[in-house]
């Protein structure tokens, strides 16, 4: 392979001082316009790249933001990644992006990795089995400022972007209750999730405003697989209080629980309605859809979580004054039908 051509090879060809040839590339006012761009020319015909490393060192950054999801294949993650890479190329950012496939010992590895890449900042999804956050703490020693959106772990003193779930979720038990349901489940996540206690604070709430008793054995925590949504059914199909209508954490689990009632003869939209959260293409290609789902705009959060990290990198020497930012977003219930 070629040797990369140096400053001190264009110095000797222009017969100029390194210094001088060096300061013109980076268009110092001290230098002739007349002489920055005969440098500027020679450095092109020689094939000149500049030292990203050097630049990097010199302006304390790497330009590079790392981010970990648990899951690129979920939609709702595709499309804030999609709007997260937009503005990082636009504002000269190099994206590295990991997956912890929902496992905690996981995530701390990519954690350590992309801290020894020298990342300038941290984007994070929690994933869903994490219980012990030491390893985001850790990196307020190294100075990486972290900004969490969607899965929100239970610290205090963190940057983070989220969905009102529990306002969605309210919107969601309130729609069920216009169409008649009085005994209404909720599939729930892992109690590890602060998204899960934000569904079951919604789903209370919204059954003692209207003056209904909310009874805890209806709901049913899962780990958001079809085995463990499955299960979930079937606590709720064999309870005594046969719900005749769930709320389901997300439209994946909405899928897997109508797939398993079809299979057990339930008649879907006649003996059990299902709402859901995410209002994720997949329900297009549904033929029994939830007939509302909470949209929690994935596009907001990631554009939002970007930006917030973008500011305190920008702003890393006054850190130490900067409040957290704790930005909120509205749900909207997103209804399927107007019957």
């Amino acid at each position: 392979m070629k040797k990369p051509v140096t400053i001190k090879e264009i110095a000797k060809k222009l017969d100029l001082s390194f210094s001088t040839v060096s300061r013109a590339l980076h268009a110092h006012p001290s230098i002739s316009l007349a002489t920055q761009q005969r440098v500027k020319q020679m450095a092109s015909e020689m094939g000149y790249e500049p030292n990203q490393t050097a630049i990097f060192f010199q302006k304390g950054k790497t330009f590079t933001i790392g981010v970990i999801l648990p899951e690129l294949a979920e939609a709702f993650f595709a499309v804030a990644m999609s709007a997260i890479e937009d503005i990082a190329y636009k504002r000269n950012y190099t994206i590295l992006l990991a997956q912890s496939h929902d496992d905690e010992e996981r995530e701390k590895l990519l954690v350590e990795k992309l801290k020894t890449h020298r990342i300038d900042g941290l984007l994070v999804s929690v994933a869903k089995n994490t219980s012990n956050f030491e390893h985001f703490e850790q990196l307020k020693k190294y100075r990486i400022p972290t900004v969490f959106f969607d899965r929100i772990p239970p610290l205090k003193n963190i940057h983070y972007v989220a969905c009102n779930i529990e306002n969605g979720s309210i919107e969601a038990v309130n729609f069920l209750l216009k169409r008649g349901h009085r005994n209404i489940g909720l599939i729930n996540g892992p109690t590890s999730l602060l998204a899960s206690g934000q569904r079951k604070e919604g789903y209370i709430k919204a059954l003692q405003k209207n003056r209904l008793k909310f009874d805890p054995s209806l709901v049913v925590n899962c780990d958001l697989t079809e085995e463990g949504t499955t299960a979930a059914l079937e606590i709720l199909l064999n309870h005594k209080r046969k719900p005749t209508a769930i709320v389901t954490f997300n439209d994946y689990v909405s899928a897997f629980a109508v797939k398993h009632s079809l299979q057990k003869g339930v008649k879907v939209n006649e003996d059990i309605e299902f709402v859901s959260f995410a209002n994720a293409p997949i329900t297009d290609y549904m033929a029994f859809p939830p007939l509302a789902s909470v949209e929690q705009f994935p596009a907001i959060q990631g554009q939002k979580a970007i930006d917030t990290l973008l500011d305190l990198i920008a702003n890393k020497e006054e850190e130490e004054e900067q409040a957290f930012y704790k930005t909120v977003i509205e749900a909207e219930l997103i209804e399927r039908t107007k019957g």
